[in-house]
């Protein structure tokens, strides 16, 4: 709910590569249950946002706060701990591809828990039928298709039942089709698991299926532009630049923001 604190309040976040800033003066909040997009066009710094929310990079200046703790400032072990409540898929899938499916969603329940061979096997089982790969497990990922792997990147960021899911272009080099069915499965898993979304696209129809808050990065200001749902923005935003990249449409007005 929205007026319950927010899972994650990212406050006056500045990133930067060197003397390079990429964005500055990001704030916004992603609430508990909610599905949120990073957008913005090509270059503007989605991934690398991705990468601070996900613990892989340090601010330049700005906080992250966690359920209200401040992530930078917290332990190396609590920032660990946190990071263990979260999965990732990754825009590739990242799957090992000496390991079987079976053998890459076991990998952080071996890694993290001290479960039995014999449950761990169980739950790989429980989330590949989650994921629609029942029958997969033996599988190496170089004979399955892009869809399903990016499916069997999805099984192992759930392996832990994370409370916080981050997804980079989940549907990069799918088609139409499977990109709706994916969607779907992150709706389903959204529904079943209680998990919040975190998702970096630049995909229109995911963004208007998936999406109930977003924050949009410009490349030209390099700051956000606005926050709010993706639906309400398309035509009530005061960025004409918004509107323009929510429509994609050549033939919006020229009037200046």
């Amino acid at each position: 709910m929205v007026d319950a604190p927010p899972l994650i309040d990212v406050k006056n976040l500045t990133m930067a590569y060197g003397d390079f800033v990429l964005q500055k003066e990001l704030s916004f909040s992603i609430h508990r249950g909610s599905i949120f997009t990073i957008m913005g066009e090509s270059g503007c710094g989605k991934s690398t946002l991705l990468r601070h929310l996900t613990g892989l990079k340090r601010p330049a200046s700005g906080n992250i706060y966690y359920s209200g703790d401040d992530f930078w400032q917290s332990s190396e072990k609590k920032r660990v701990n946190f990071m263990q409540k979260a999965g990732v898929l990754y825009q590739s899938g990242a799957l090992w591809s000496s390991m079987t499916i079976g053998e890459n969603i076991a990998l952080p329940l071996q890694q993290f828990t001290d479960l039995s061979a014999r449950v761990i096997d169980e739950i790989v089982e429980f989330k590949l039928s989650l994921v629609g790969l029942k029958g997969f497990k033996d599988y190496f990922p170089s004979t399955i298709s892009g869809g399903m792997r990016k499916r069997a990147g999805l099984a192992r960021a759930i392996a832990l039942d994370p409370e916080i899911l981050f997804f980079d272009e989940p549907s990069a080099g799918l088609d139409p089709i499977s990109s709706k069915s994916l969607d779907d499965l992150i709706l389903e898993l959204r529904d079943s698991l209680g998990a919040t979304i975190v998702i970096v696209t630049h995909e229109l129809p995911s963004i208007f299926a998936l999406a109930d808050d977003s924050v949009f990065l410009d490349t030209e200001t390099r700051t956000m532009l606005t926050t709010g749902n993706p639906k309400t923005l398309a035509t009530e935003s005061s960025s004409i630049k918004v509107r323009r990249f929510l429509s994609r449409s050549t033939h919006l007005s020229t009037e200046q923001d």
